[in-house]
């Protein structure tokens, strides 16, 4: 352990709860503050500090390195895609850098510009990092289903890319939500929808509240019926983290598992599967 970073040999492997993957981190000793800008600008040139000790060293450094300051994403818009590395001072004479990482924005940290007038709730943030994580979104003349979706967060995310979407819920959406076009709602429960009864629809997503084990078995009633072609689904721990659950949704073959910046105790986990 280096403060919050972990070292581990080899090649990167599955994290999901890791915000940002350091790949092939490099020691660097250095004689100055210059000398150790003029090694992080030898390799490329956007950095950013993550502070774990030494910190006004590590700033005077910082200093001599072009600024980084990425803007909250407007979404849809996408992230950037110019490499952005990492780098520490371990030692007073010794850097760690890595000029890939697994995210192009520092520490893992996504942003956004707020709507505070329309979402009924900030879930909606939850999925707006989803979708620009994993680099797709439903479209106009697909078809959503939004499971739990009560208030209606994610469903107006769905409906503002343009897509139809089927809202799911007991609970009723808010006014302004069900009120918009190419939202349908259906007050019933997530659990109670038969996959297998329903016309095929291009996305599947689900921030329904339940036990990560219950997720697991209604998604796989959903796999088996081929009924979604794509998933986006939120696992909430309660209590004490399932570790085998969460192993159960990254061994889906073709899918991702993920924390959000935007998760709380929860993981992000997500199916793509070609149309």
């Amino acid at each position: 352990m280096l403060g919050d970073l972990v070292a581990a040999p080899g090649p990167a492997r599955p994290a999901a709860w890791a915000r940002n993957v350091w790949h092939e981190p490099m020691l660097h000793p250095i004689a100055s503050i210059g000398d150790a800008a003029r090694r992080l600008r030898a390799i490329q040139r956007s950095w950013h500090l993550h502070p774990i000790g030494h910190f006004r060293r590590a700033e005077l450094i910082r200093e001599k390195l072009p600024p980084v300051r990425p803007k909250p994403l407007a979404f849809p818009e996408r992230p950037p895609t110019a490499p952005l590395g990492s780098w520490t001072l371990l030692e007073p004479g010794q850097m760690l850098a890595a000029g890939h990482c697994s995210s192009p924005m520092p520490d893992g940290a996504w942003t956004f510009v707020e709507d505070r007038d329309i979402p009924p709730n900030r879930a909606y943030l939850k999925l707006w990092e989803a979708l620009t994580r994993i680099g797709a979104y439903p479209g106009p003349g697909e078809t959503c289903i939004d499971l739990g979706a009560s208030p209606g967060g994610w469903t107006w995310v769905i409906q503002g890319l343009g897509a139809s979407v089927t809202a799911i819920d007991k609970a009723p959406l808010a006014p302004a939500i069900a009120a918009l076009p190419g939202v349908t709602w259906v007050g019933t429960s997530a659990f109670g929808l038969d996959p297998a009864a329903q016309p095929p629809v291009d996305w599947l997503f689900s921030d329904v509240i339940c036990y990560p084990a219950r997720l697991l078995a209604l998604v796989r009633r959903w796999l088996d019926a081929g009924r979604a072609r794509n998933f986006v689904c939120t696992l909430k721990f309660q209590g004490e983290t399932d570790h085998a659950t969460a192993a159960a949704f990254a061994a889906i073959p073709g899918s991702r598992l993920m924390h959000l910046d935007h998760n709380k105790h929860e993981l992000t986990w997500s199916l793509l599967r070609a149309a």
